[in-house]
């Protein structure tokens, strides 16, 4: 089992929240995943980076649940029936 992340407060001046925001957007994550990556880049940098630090999230949207044959053929069947246009 994963430990549970933790949470905090982070108070931010709003241009700052706001650049912040518009670079997450223009590389596709979240504002609170981008300044994961940002503490993460700086902790490596600076070689702090813990040895027992899990690695980040994958980008996007979290990979289905794998079907079973009984339900992907139930999808497949689904579509196929009915007159052709």
């Amino acid at each position: 089992m994963a430990a549970e992340r933790k949470k905090i407060l982070l108070r931010l001046d709003p241009a700052v929240h706001d650049a912040l925001a518009r670079w997450a957007g223009d590389e596709l994550r979240s504002t609170n995943a981008q300044i994961e990556f940002l503490l993460r880049r700086a902790l490596s940098d600076a070689g702090r980076m813990p040895r027992d630090a899990a690695g980040m999230a994958r980008r996007g949207r979290p990979p289905k649940a794998e079907q079973t044959e009984e339900e992907e053929a139930a999808e497949g069947s689904a579509g196929a029936g009915g007159p052709a246009a």
